[in-house]
């Protein structure tokens, strides 16, 4: 006669979109669950703003999910769960951005588990593979779409030509932007994510703040027509590198080449591409948005919290963090149709070291637009030569300049 499988307990903080969703995939899965661990997990309790008691909720759970989102109270929960001995899994990237050395010492001094998979790419198990499968790898860079609902937004504007304002409505109908979307948008969402991976990929610690972002706001339908003149496709990119002894971490607008690994990522899908010597790249991609896909992550986490591997260990490196890169750009300037307008321009870029690699004029008389694509050049001397080209009279407006990457990859 076989014996019932001993329950595990999960308390689940938190009941909104992934919460909910969590909630209802846990049954759906825990027969399996049960046969490769001996353990059959079940919720039991739920913690919201209006139900459930925290503490009695954890002495009764065998590990903690929490899926509340935000920093406080979820650090308070997180690190009394720790105290008590009991794994925790999280989705919440900005509480690991911000205070993720603080949980996971504390997880490595109480022996217990801090699993965050679905904090970074969904279903994409980067997390993972950074600390099991390239754990011994020695990681240059890593490339990133980590947010699902910007890319569904670019990838709608650069298929439909609709302004930013119609598509981001249109993926909040969809469930892929949040009421709220601003941490989405603006790229600190992303931003949260690749301050965890940099962590992981460099062993150093690396606070949100030290991450530069920028995001997908000012975006407009001309650019990503220019993009297609040029041979071009839009992105939210996240990089962490190596640069000059230290490491580069940011989160910006970029166009891609046809042929880069990221290029054909659309929709609400995140992907991840991480560089070594050892490994040359590989690309993991998934969805990246939507609550049943990252339920299945943070599920994915709860099984690995009940059969336990290692826990994050502690940094052993301190290397800088380097700010000042080089980078190739679009630039995007609204000028007066007037002789000798270009060759201004080049000359300021001329002056800082700019060279154009190609430029598209269009239009005419106070529609006249100049768009073009310069060589890698330092950031700190090519924003100096923008700041220059805007104080020339011939422009209409600001100048609008997006990085873009440079096609390293072979067929």
């Amino acid at each position: 006669m076989t014996s019932e499988p001993t329950p595990f307990r999960i308390g689940l903080l938190g009941y909104g979109t992934v919460g909910a969703a969590f909630a209802e995939l846990l049954p759906q899965r825990a027969a399996q669950i049960a046969h490769v661990t001996g353990l059959k997990p079940e919720i039991g309790g739920v913690l919201t703003r209006s139900r459930g008691d925290f503490e009695q909720i954890l002495a009764d759970s065998d590990l903690i999910a929490e899926l509340i989102g935000g920093i406080e109270p979820a650090r308070d929960y997180v690190i009394r769960a720790m105290r008590a001995g009991k794994h925790v899994v999280t989705a919440n990237k900005q509480l690991l951005a911000q205070h993720g050395e603080e949980l996971w010492a504390i997880a490595r001094e109480e022996g217990v588990q801090l699993r965050f998979e679905a904090a970074v790419a969904g279903v994409v198990p980067v997390i993972r593979v950074l600390q099991e499968s390239l754990a011994a790898a020695h990681v240059e860079r890593i490339h990133g779409i980590v947010n699902g609902t910007s890319n569904f937004i670019l990838s709608e504007m650069a298929r439909t030509g609709a302004p930013y304002a119609d598509v981001l409505a249109e993926a909040q109908r969809l469930g892929y932007a949040e009421a709220d979307p601003a941490e989405d948008v603006n790229g600190k969402d992303a931003a949260a994510k690749m301050a965890i991976l940099a962590r992981l990929a460099f062993d150093t610690p690396v606070h949100l703040d030290q991450v530069v972002y920028e995001g997908i706001e000012r975006i407009g339908p001309d650019d990503l027509e220019y993009a297609r003149d040029l041979g071009l496709g839009l992105k939210l990119i996240g990089t962490a590198e190596r640069v000059n002894g230290g490491i580069s971490v940011r989160v910006h607008p970029a166009f891609l080449y046809a042929r880069h690994p990221l290029a054909s990522i659309d929709g609400p899908f995140n992907a991840v591409t991480v560089e070594s010597e050892a490994i040359t790249e590989i690309t993991m991609s998934g969805p990246g948005a939507g609550g049943p896909q990252t339920a299945s992550a943070v599920l994915g986490d709860v099984v690995s919290a009940m059969i336990p591997p290692a826990s994050t260990p502690e940094t052993s490196a301190r290397l800088e963090i380097v700010s000042d890169v080089v980078s190739s750009f679009y630039l995007h300037l609204e000028v007066v149709d007037e002789p000798g307008v270009l060759s201004r321009i080049t000359g300021v870029l001329g002056e800082h070291g700019i060279s154009v690699k190609s430029v598209v004029q269009k239009g005419l008389g106070d529609n006249a637009r100049l768009v073009m694509v310069v060589h890698p050049i330092l950031e700190s001397r090519f924003f100096a030569a923008i700041e220059q080209i805007a104080t020339l009279e011939t422009l209409r407006t600001d100048p609008r300049a997006i990085r873009v990457i440079e096609e390293e990859f072979s067929a």
